[in-house]
């Protein structure tokens, strides 16, 4: 695993340099023409950028009004027709990999999410290239991950380390990359899971730092915190910035939707989000591209307040169509910018009003930054050490750590869902109500009962019981009186201290002498984990199942080792489940999922030769090697019908085969 992970951070950097330079290649082509973007792939890696702010105040407006259509227009076939997974902003992709695909990313993922994610930033796009960084070294990490055949748990561990590379080269930021995927992407800070993540992210820094260089991501003004009362401006800064958060997120996914009801091809919307990206850069060409340079412009106290006003709205919008249209870009960047405005304006304000007692609107700026991002991923922790890192200031800890927090708590009391999981809830997946890690918890003693536990007459004598004990496989018995009501039980652990007693005991102890009442019991209702508790601090392998009704009234017993058997068969049922759910609930978004092994799910349109026979008549797994898990058929008014096929149904023309199996069965299945 050192090895991979170490493999894993060189492909995440090398990722990170390589879209760098893309960016720069598309940008140099779009503004300046093919030959300033032939001068960008010759010069070294660490060359000026294209300022594309510059540049389209030196182009006609209507260039500016159509250059992120026309990328639009490049990127969204190539997205659509190649992998439709990199659209949209990349790390909710990635977390639904790990949480329900075991990691299992497309290869080919990675060079369209590239390539299209720096056609959108190149031409204008408002976006960010953080979340594309991340996708890129998450798909890398599950390449590794898949071509060394390593186990589902460590293929997730792997993307996290592939994802924490992008962004520790990004940033120049180890430390925050790995917590970023940890806390993020994998969702573990175990030792076998964060080690490897940690060393990626290292091995990522220093070859960015090779190729690109050491230093900070912003160059920040020299400040302090002026007064200890300054911390309530911090606050009231969180909370503003947690409500600047939420209106990014909802406006966001609602132009997703407004998008979605455009009578036009799917694969043309980018180019029609462009459209209207165009038209507000012609008024404020600040909104184009991934917009350091204005935030830069911010933290050093340039800009005028209304300048900076306009500048929140326009963002926000812009990066809105841009994303919601279906280009692909972070939002990540995004919410640098959206919480700089906000805490230059908020910060100006102060400084007018409190002079003597206050920073720069420089400083507000900054802490705006992590505040933002902070609201938006719901991580705290992740953005105060983003933040440390890319200023590499320790004078900004206090106050982003109190507006961190807060603006956190305004975020999350409004709206349970992150920027990256909300992505995930519309499409259906919730990765937060997965089963309880304890399988235990969702299974019930009715699952196991026994109901013909060894009853023992409580006037049975001693013989009786010993000659019982002989002939029966149980451990525990139980004691009932004439109404058969339970008494108590008589434990072979405890009848050994007086064996030794037999003779005497044989002619003057009955069973109900020897029982012990104290021992408790448990309803059908109850579910295993409670009931595996009372065995184990009783010590015992059985216990009484007691009606919920009449306590007194024995219905059965509930044995350990059927406690234990249903604990296994419960995390083989969820292994086997999970992976097949998850699977066949993505085929319909991305028609192919990768199992490994070159197995895949993928949608196969059924045969017309098939039509009128049955599956048993057609007998596709003898002839082709590819099993129909369920059958899509288009039906009226409904969209589709999913059904799980029996033997006799029938296949009729327009019905989608959900089908699993090697590439190459596939393949023969898709030639009947």
């Amino acid at each position: 695993m050192v090895l991979a992970a170490t493999a894993c951070g060189a492909a995440g950097a090398a990722g990170a340099v390589v879209f760098r330079i893309l960016i720069r290649f598309f940008q140099a082509l779009f503004f300046e023409g093919p030959q300033a973007a032939l001068a960008v792939l010759a010069s070294p890696p660490l060359g000026e950028p294209v300022d594309p702010i510059a540049a389209a105040s030196a182009l006609p407006f209507w260039v500016v009004l159509c250059l992120p259509a026309l990328g639009g227009l490049v990127a969204g076939p190539l997205i659509w027709f190649l992998a439709r997974e990199a659209r949209g902003h990349g790390i909710p992709e990635v977390m639904e990999a790990v949480a329900l695909r075991g990691g299992v990313m497309r290869r080919r993922a990675a060079a369209v999410k590239i390539t299209a994610s720096a056609v959108t930033l190149g031409s204008g796009g408002s976006a960010g290239q953080e979340g594309p960084i991340v996708q890129i070294g998450a798909a890398l990490g599950s390449a590794v991950g898949q071509a060394l055949r390593v186990p589902g748990r460590q293929l997730r561990t792997l993307v996290g380390c592939g994802a924490a590379a992008g962004l520790a080269a990004t940033f120049n930021a180890p430390i925050a990359g790995a917590i970023f995927a940890a806390e993020v992407i994998v969702g573990d800070f175990a030792v076998a899971q964060f080690s490897p993540i940690v060393i990626s992210a290292v091995v990522a820094t220093v070859l960015s730092r090779y190729f690109l260089g050491n230093y900070p991501s912003f160059v920040v003004p020299s400040w302090e915190l002026v007064s200890p009362f300054e911390l309530a401006a911090y606050a009231l800064l969180g909370l503003l910035a947690g409500l600047v958060a939420l209106a990014f997120m909802r406006t966001l996914y609602r132009t997703e939707d407004l998008f979605a009801k455009l009578p036009v091809p799917e694969w043309l919307r980018p180019a029609c989000g462009g459209l209207v990206v165009g038209a507000i850069a012609v008024f404020v060409p600040r909104v184009m591209g991934v917009g350091y340079e204005t935030v830069d412009e911010m933290l050093r106290g340039n800009l005028d307040v209304s300048v900076v006003a306009g500048l929140l709205l326009a963002k926000l919008v812009a990066t809105s169509i841009t994303i919601g249209s279906g280009g692909s870009g972070g939002v990540f960047a995004p919410s640098l910018y959206l919480g700089a405005t906000t805490g230059a304006l908020l910060g100006a304000a102060v400084h007018a009003w409190f002079p003597a007692s206050t920073a720069s609107s420089g400083a507000y700026a900054l802490v705006g930054m992590g505040a933002v991002v902070a609201a938006t991923s719901h991580t705290p922790i992740s953005a105060i050490l983003i933040l440390f890192e890319i200023t590499q200031r320790i004078e900004i800890i206090p106050p982003l750590m109190t507006a961190c927090v807060l603006s956190t708590l305004v975020a999350s009391l409004a709206q349970r869902e992150s920027i990256y999981t909300m992505k995930l809830k519309r499409l259906g997946i919730d990765l937060e109500a997965r089963p309880d890690a304890n399988p235990l918890k969702g299974l019930f003693v009715s699952d196991v009962i026994d109901r013909a536990p060894e009853v023992v007459s409580d006037s049975a004598g001693f013989e009786a019981l010993i000659d019982l004990i002989v002939r029966s496989p149980h451990t525990e018995f139980f004691v009932v009186d004439a109404q058969r009501k339970l008494l108590g039980s008589i434990s072979l652990a405890e009848l050994r201290r007086v064996l030794l007693e037999r003779e005497y005991l044989r002619s003057v102890v009955v069973a109900g002498d020897l029982v012990v009442s104290n021992h408790p019991s448990v309803t059908a209702d109850d579910d295993l984990d409670f009931a595996m508790q009372l065995l184990d601090r009783e010590n015992v392998d059985e216990i009484a199942v007691v009606d919920a009704d009449d306590p007194r009234r024995l219905v059965g017993s509930v044995h350990k080792r059927d406690v234990i058997h249903a604990w296994n068969q419960e995390l083989l049922r969820r292994d086997f489940a999970g992976g097949i759910a998850s699977s066949v609930a993505s085929v319909e978004r991305v028609h192919e999922v990768e199992l490994g092994d070159d197995f895949v799910v993928r949608d196969v349109p059924a045969p017309h030769a098939a039509a009128g026979r049955s599956l048993a008549e057609l007998d596709l797994r003898a002839r082709t090697g590819a099993m129909v898990l369920l059958i899509r058929r288009p039906s009226a008014g409904r969209g589709a019908e999913i059904k799980v096929p029996s033997p006799d149904d029938l296949i009729e023309d327009g019905d989608v085969l959900i089908a699993a199996g090697s590439r190459e069965a596939l393949g023969r299945l898709e030639r009947l």
